[in-house]
């Protein structure tokens, strides 16, 4: 065994920024908009490619919700064009869920959701009223 010297020992110079392990703190979390309305869960992430030589280790550039269902399902990828990205600067927190500076309504990841309101849930009778507030 040999022996160790205290400069091997020391921490590795801290990279600005914020650290995260993508399983732990953001994947399958859900995304709330600056009204703390839901708006997705987080399927995947946008990552720079790493510098050769390992100088900068990868960053997040955007946070990609999509239609994994199927894929989780019967394995492999949904297609590039079906993910809808979110781009990391409109990221405000990081916790139990991840909060984002932007409204939901500005968002194109909630356009299944609007669409289905609108031409399905829209057109049943009774849909377009809140059950709840009438007494």
């Amino acid at each position: 065994m040999s022996a160790r010297r205290v400069e091997d020992l020391r921490p590795e110079p801290a990279q600005p920024g914020r650290v995260l392990d993508a399983r732990l703190h953001l994947l399958d979390r859900q995304v709330l908009d600056r009204d703390g309305v839901p708006v997705t869960v987080l399927d995947d992430l946008e990552l720079t490619d790493p510098e050769p030589g390992g100088g900068v280790a990868p960053y997040v550039t955007a946070l990609l919700s999509g239609p994994v269902l199927g894929a989780r399902v019967f394995g492999g990828r949904p297609p590039r064009s079906r993910w809808h990205p979110i781009p990391w600067r409109q990221v405000t927190d990081v916790g139990t869920a991840v909060r984002l500076s932007a409204s939901g309504k500005d968002l194109d990841v909630a356009w299944v959701e609007r669409w289905v309101r609108d031409q399905v849930i829209g057109r049943i009778p009774g849909g377009r009223h809140d059950p709840e507030g009438e007494q």
